[in-house]
């Protein structure tokens, strides 16, 4: 174990944002996705200190000071609770004390470009950031794929948003250029390399969600109670990443109607991912599109998890000069669409889609031209 910084030099963390180009609502049932980290990212400055942790949110405009003591309550030194955006470095810190690792003290400034609340990672972004900084000033070593569990378990139990473990993957494990498929339950991944002309393009709908506000617990409770309906059929199933469909079809019988749209989805939506990694492979951008609209189709019509406002972004999308496919990204029920195009057509994609969009519903879409970087990481230089 390497020697804890003591010095007082200050220390910088990029932490990238991941946008989920195919596999949605799939990581909590054990399936395979495929996001890329992007180059939309969080950017956090700290200096240590003796034992307060003192916090400042650039994008809030607000600041923070709490111990590892006052943090067991969520509360500052004062006794006020924590405000909401400093329960993602407070809850990492928690976890990370918990586990016996130092949490060294620090005076640290974050800001992002990341559209929060927008199903592009912001609040993983910032637990791999402080992970990262946390394990530089503690001087510990440990694997990323085990750092990432821990940030997840800081979401799920301190700030109680019941999350996948894509996410946290992401954000650590990004590799420049590709996108990364990744086995959920067996914790095995590889960079699948993006074809050299697709742009990743990324439209918010301006339509906010929060994850904890929204029916997302919902839906994964109900793949849960379908898992156990299954179990009394299928012996040894263990998830639902497990079905091919035509063991999905042979006992779709014994699910009501509603379980039964959410557990298609998952089963043909894994099958998805695991068919796109040959056609990346092979540059086929075509077949991986027509697979990201296949899959908006089946978050709208059986998770149920759209909005109009990203039905219509897709479908602009869809109908417009090199745009290869599209879809809605992370959770749903408003957020962003991810859209593969021809970097020869950016410039008339981004400003028909634009347009459109303003003229059917009077919201503006902030768009942003992404492409796939490496994951959380200290600047050096």
């Amino acid at each position: 174990m390497a020697e804890e910084n003591t010095t007082h030099e200050q220390i910088r963390v990029i932490s990238p944002g991941r946008v989920n180009l195919l596999g949605e609502h799939v990581d909590y049932n054990d399936g395979p996705v495929l996001p890329a980290a992007i180059d939309l990212f969080v950017q956090i400055q700290a200096v240590p200190l003796e034992d307060q942790f003192q916090l400042y949110s650039v994008s809030y405009e607000q600041s923070v000071t709490f111990t590892l003591d006052s943090i067991k309550e969520k509360k500052d030194l004062s006794g006020d609770l924590l405000p909401a955006w400093a329960l993602y470095p407070a809850g990492v810190a928690w976890v990370l004390q918990r586990y016996g690792l130092p949490v060294h003290g620090l005076s640290a400034s974050y800001s992002s470009n990341l559209p929060i609340g927008s199903g592009l990672s912001s609040s993983a972004a910032i637990e791999t950031g402080f992970a990262v900084l946390w394990q530089q000033l503690g001087g510990w070593q440990m694997d990323r794929m085990c750092l990432a569990k821990l940030c997840r378990q800081a979401e799920m139990e301190y700030v109680q948003v019941n999350c996948g473990l894509m996410d946290q993957f992401a954000c650590l494990h990004g590799v420049e250029g590709h996108g990364l498929y990744f086995e959920t339950r067996e914790l095995t991944w590889e960079a699948v390399p993006l074809p050299e002309r697709a742009a990743i393009v990324i439209a918010d709908s301006g339509v906010p969600r929060s994850l904890a506000s929204t029916a997302y617990n919902a839906r994964r409770s109900t793949c849960e109670q379908a898992l156990a309906v299954l179990q009394l059929h299928i012996p040894g199933l263990r998830s639902l990443g497990d079905l091919t469909p035509d063991r999905f079809e042979q006992s779709a019988q014994f699910l009501n109607a509603v379980p039964r749209k959410r557990v298609r989805h998952v089963v043909e939506e894994c099958e998805r991912v695991r068919r796109s990694v040959g056609m990346l492979r092979e540059g086929n951008v075509q077949a991986f599109g027509r697979l990201m609209v296949a899959s908006h189709m089946s978050l709208r019509d059986l998770y149920e998890v759209s909005c109009p406002e990203l039905d219509a972004l897709v479908e602009i999308a869809c109908n417009l000069p090199g745009c290869w496919g599209a879809r809605l990204t992370g959770a749903g029920f408003g957020g962003c669409t991810v859209n593969l195009v021809d970097e020869n057509h950016l410039d008339s994609f981004k400003l028909s889609l634009r347009k459109e969009y303003h003229h059917m519903f009077d919201r503006e879409a902030v768009i942003y031209q992404c492409r796939a970087v490496e994951g959380t990481h200290l600047v050096t230089s």
